[in-house]
């Protein structure tokens, strides 16, 4: 029995011991044991202690009654004020519902009491907007539909339910929402008035929905099986958790004043059959509704109090040990992590609610079984902290598929603080406080506006050393991270004003796009070049034509056809060579870092390949060098389109001399046969040209210095340059981006190139600046090289003019290039030369040879990546498979020094090269974390 087996039952049977633990004690109390769910005695007088004493709970507290106080005051003048703005069916009663798969039809039949009516729509994207609840009609229910203000003209419209989103389930959900805060204040205060307040509107919806029946699709569609109780798809049934929460807060009132405490159990079991009947089994659908169900479980009593046998036990069994065709439970579930990396298979927006639900699940369950539930889960506090590897510099994450860049969950630090502090895990606490605090200086502000944050997070923050948010994000991330199971590869260096990131996306997994292989791009304390993120809603169709499509990303499209299906995605990269290995922060070499990524293009089965490296300035800022090569092996007539889209106010193009290129106005980028996507470029200017050119984006802002993006781009025949607008990205995050850029169209460039481009791939390097600052990069040169034409030559000169880096890269570890002096088989070399021929270093990755002005690396079989850098002593190496280095013999070098765990352990002498009296050999038989060759003084 392996390690991982006897974890997993270890896991399991903890798992059965807590429930049985909480089986025993849940038994024998009495089912009179409300409120359970967040509180108890205890916690009602520590709450009152603490909301007189904690500023944070004390604003919360008073937030709510004030806010409560409010609506308490209309009814108390008009008793059924609030009861009668519930979105019921008030005349008809209907109690059959019919749907024509996301949309509802019509409902039909007739309960003994108003009904709750089911949402509208599938698609929260809606062109109507519902009034106010002070505006609402009271009791409303109306054969012509719904009437709602029209968001084009602001005139107010009869409309199917099926046009307005969201709204009618957004309706009732406020207003149990204030039900829920009502029933809160009168177990807190003891005050009948909030009782009075809330009871009259949970009563009629607890009837309402115990006389109402699930949905019926009658297109029998996928639908069918998604369907919630409220709403459309069961992860949506927020209001599960008012309604519970209402029951149990107010649970002695209820049952004193004539509630029917079987009908409320009922509507529970009834909501929780439907949440396990219903749903999408493999991915993050089993933990919104596992949630649900602990709410549902929490609530009710023990199984045998129920002539269906479905309590307590039932329900929480259903939730973590007992999995169905639509629900998975939770100990099978949390096998969709990644086992390495700790990576939830969705985009990084989707990733991290899956933790932070399973946090707040557990952290429910644990105030009932108080058996530390988080230690049956070990997976939460490795991908919380996994989970900052997908940090901008500035606090946000990436954004491809469905992700827009938002901050790192508050929650899900709370969460795991209070775990620590309950189980007096010290050191663990102390080290969560520590990040949190740095990470989220805007949320300690007020720690949280709700009932959850009330009852579970502590009190105060213990005090720690704090770093500055870019302490912390340096501490937690590596210059490379790699997650196979989202195909998303991240590279980052520079730290400050220099920092610059390149994410690298395929698509893999839940809530991924059609996008090939596509980049987000970092510099200058934002992300310049942004993904577009998606659209309205899943189902609206600028989200289906274009925020999902490849036009929408930073990618190539072949023959403007590229395209795959969206949200559920098996089209991942392959990794075939990345510097350094994903994770390794302790690599001595921090000059360069690139990965070199192959795809095969869905729908033209073209063959694709991208190399994108950082590459160190002098300075400290880097530039980026991108090699795009895309073929549609055997056809004819072929094109390919390389989209780049990059935030500004314009775009200029330049000829190698510098002099500005005019672009005619026209309308060739959309030609007949292109994806919808194209239909939503505007403003197109073009020029053709096969002369390498160089192209400016310009973003101005009011409170930032003027942000410049330069590429260099190589030339070829048959290629024609567009400059176009595209939609604006939904990716910026409100916090960080002005309303002017953020809802601004985005300026792209495309370059089409009328043939193959493989050989004669995309290249360009991207020199990201700002007005007075660090240009880093002064020219770019593409020589071309007769006998190779499948090699890339770039030849960048740094801004002060003397230093140049020669790059080399070919398509992969087998291609040579020999050329009068030179010599590389393999994938890439860059060199850095100052002032002498000494090098500043020499990298190679993917390389079997590499010989030039007198030096030589040699593999033993495999492919090595390998480094040399210029330090004090003489030249840093550093090697990941056996290497032989030969270096000139005129600079002197004396010796070698080999360090192991950062010692230095040995050192011996180099050969004399037996073909060649100027050259001297080195040879390192393993791969060494450092080794120095030490030059004669």
């Amino acid at each position: 029995m392996n390690k991982n087996t006897i974890q997993y039952k270890l896991i399991i049977f903890l798992l059965f011991f807590s429930y049985v633990l909480y089986a025993q004690e849940s038994t024998m109390a009495s089912p009179d044991n409300h409120p359970r769910i967040y509180g108890n005695k205890n916690a009602q007088q520590n709450l009152v202690k603490n909301a007189e004493q904690l500023e944070w709970k004390k604003a919360i507290v008073q937030q709510k009654k004030e806010n409560i106080d409010k609506y308490v005051e209309l009814c108390s003048n008009e008793p059924d004020w609030l009861l009668s703005r519930l979105q019921m069916n008030w005349l008809t009663k209907h109690d059959k519902v019919f749907l024509k798969g996301g949309n509802f039809s019509h409902s039909e039949g007739e309960a003994p009491v108003p009904t709750v009516r089911f949402s509208g729509t599938r698609d929260w994207a809606s062109n109507y907007r519902f009034p106010s609840l002070e505006d609402l009609e009271p009791y409303f229910d109306d054969e012509r539909g719904m009437y709602v203000k029209s968001k084009e003209t602001g005139e107010m419209e009869w409309v199917h339910p099926s046009k307005v989103g969201h709204g009618i389930e957004g309706i009732n959900r406020k207003i149990m929402a204030l039900a829920e805060d009502a029933a809160f204040l009168y177990w807190l205060t003891g005050d009948k008035k909030y009782a009075e307040f809330a009871a009259p509107v949970y009563d009629t919806y607890i009837q309402g929905m115990f006389y109402r029946e699930a949905p019926v699709d009658l297109n029998n569609s996928n639908q069918q099986r998604i369907s919630g109780l409220a709403t459309f798809e069961v992860i949506h049934e927020q209001i599960v958790v008012s309604l519970t929460l209402i029951y149990d807060f107010m649970f002695d009132y209820l049952k004193a004043n004539g509630h029917d405490m079987a009908m409320s159990a009922a509507v529970f079991q009834k909501w929780g059959d439907q949440i396990i009947k219903n749903g999408v089994p493999d991915n993050n659908w089993n933990f919104f509704q596992a949630r649900f169900l602990t709410y549902i479980a929490l609530a009710l009593d023990d199984n045998n109090y129920y002539e269906n046998g479905k309590g307590q036990q039932y329900y929480l069994d259903h939730t973590f040990t007992t999995s169905t065709d639509r629900q998975i439970a939770l100990k099978e579930a949390v096998g969709n992590y990644d086992y390495k990396t700790a990576m939830w298979p969705e985009c990084a927006s989707y990733s991290m609610h899956v933790t932070e639900t399973l946090l707040k699940i557990l952290t429910l369950l644990d105030n009932a079984t108080n058996a530390d539930e988080f230690k049956n889960f070990p997976v939460v506090e490795k991908a919380t902290l996994s989970s900052f590897q997908y940090l901008f510099p500035d606090g946000d994450i990436v954004a491809f598929g469905d992700s827009r860049h938002q901050s790192l969950p508050s929650e899900s630090f709370e969460y795991l603080i209070a775990n620590y502090r309950k189980y007096n895990k010290y050191d663990k606490e102390k080290k969560i406080t520590a990040l949190y605090k740095s990470l989220s200086e805007d949320e300690l502000k007020h720690r949280g506006r709700g009932l959850f944050e009330l009852f579970f997070y502590v009190d105060n923050l213990v005090e720690t050393e704090e770093k500055t948010k870019e302490e912390l994000i340096t501490s937690l991330t590596s210059p490379t991270f790699y997650a196979p199971n989202v195909s998303w590869f991240m590279q980052r260096m520079g730290s400050g004003d220099n920092a610059t990131v390149v994410s690298t996306f395929g698509a893999m997994g839940n809530h991924a796009h059609a996008n090939g292989v596509a980049i987000e791009m970092y510099a200058d304390n934002q992300v310049i070049a942004p993904d577009m993120s998606k659209g309205p809603s899943y189902w609206h169709e600028d989200h289906r034509n274009y925020y999902s499509r490849y036009p929408a990303h930073n990618t190539v499209v072949v023959d403007g056809i590229s395209d795959s299906e969206a949200m559920r995605v098996r089209h991942p990269f392959t990794m075939e060579f990345h510097f350094p290995e994903s994770g390794d922060k302790d690599n001595i070499f921090k000059q360069v870092t690139f990965s070199d990524v192959s795809f095969v293009e869905p729908a033209t089965l073209a063959k694709q390949n991208r190399l994108t490296a950082l590459i160190n300035g002098k300075s400290g800022k880097p530039y980026v060098l991108d090699i795009f090569r895309s073929e549609r092996p055997g056809a004819e007539n072929q094109k390919h389109e390389y989209f780049y889209h990059n935030l500004g106010q314009s775009l200029k193009l330049f000829d190698e001399n510098t002099a500005p290129l005019s672009l005619n106005v026209s309308n060739h980028l959309n030609t007949e046969g292109n994806i919808k996507a194209y239909n939503y470029f505007t403003d197109e200017t073009s020029v053709a040209s096969s002369e390498n050119l160089s192209a400016q984006f310009k973003l101005e802002s009011a409170k930032n210095p003027i942000k410049n993006m330069k590429l260099w781009i190589k030339g070829d025949q048959n290629r024609t340059y567009f400059s176009v607008n595209g939609p604006q990205s939904h990716a910026l995050n409100k916090a960080t981006v002005s309303a002017e850029i953020r809802e601004a169209k985005v300026p792209a460039l495309v370059i089409r190139k009328d043939g193959e481009a493989w050989i004669k791939p995309f290249v360009v390097v991207y020199n990201p600046y700002v007005d007075g600052g660090e240009k880093v990069v002064a020219k770019v040169a593409y020589p071309e090289i007769a006998e190779n034409n499948a090699a890339q030559f770039i030849n960048v000169t740094h801004s002060d003019g003397i230093t140049v880096d020669s790059i080399v890269a070919t398509t992969s570890e087998n291609d040579v290039v020999n050329l009068d002096g030179f010599y590389q088989k393999g994938l890439l070399s860059i060199k850095r030369v100052s002032e002498d021929d000494k090098p500043d270093f020499i990298f190679t990755s993917g390389i079997t040879r590499y010989a030039a002005a007198g030096w030589e690396i040699c593999t033993f079989g495999e492919p090595v990546t390998t480094s040399i850098e210029s330090c004090d002593k003489g030249f840093q190496i550093q090697n990941d498979k056996p290497v032989l280095i030969g270096m000139p013999k005129n600079l002197n070098p004396d010796y070698v020094e080999i360090y192991e765990n950062g010692k230095l352990v040995e050192k011996r002498k180099g050969n004399l090269n037996r073909n060649n009296p100027n050259r001297i050999d080195f040879k390192f038989e393993k791969p060494f974390e450092k080794a120095v060759i030490v030059l004669k003084k």
